[in-house]
């Protein structure tokens, strides 16, 4: 018989480096789940990603046991680690940060694609585009 599933936990946290504090911590004490053994696993499956935002998907079962999913990063840390940038514009249609190219945009759009609600990489490249002109960075060839 399937178990019985309590609750999803939907949270973003830096690859690699999962610990009992916030936000893991209050989010998975509530629900009983063991708060190590997810850091643990966590921290094994995305070590090899040091320095990316991971989002992850929390299952949490009645017999407080647990499966996770782990997504791609946001398009928004990606288009900051492609432009070299830190942060966004504050007036994204007045003050450009930066700059990406389309080259650049078709890798990013090629990586998010799994997690997208599209099967074509153009329009892959037109949401992650979109994306950069809201942050401020101009798309070029």
């Amino acid at each position: 018989m399937a178990k019985k599933i309590v609750a999803e936990v939907k949270l973003q946290i830096p690859a690699g480096a999962a610990n009992p504090s916030p936000p893991v911590g209050p989010a998975l004490g509530q629900r009983g789940v063991n708060i190590m053994e997810f850091c643990k696993a966590f921290n094994a499956k995305t070590q090899d990603q040091k320095g990316m935002v991971i989002p992850v998907i929390i299952t949490v079962y009645s017999d407080r046991s647990f499966t996770f999913i782990t997504k791609t990063p946001p398009a928004s840390i990606l288009l900051f680690k492609a432009a070299k940038i830190e942060k966004g514009s504050g007036e994204p249609n007045k003050n450009k940060v930066g700059k990406v190219t389309k080259k650049q945009v078709r890798e990013i759009a090629e990586q998010k694609l799994p997690d997208l609600n599209t099967t074509s990489v153009e329009s892959a490249m037109r949401s992650v585009a979109g994306t950069a002109r809201s942050m401020g960075l101009e798309v070029v060839d």
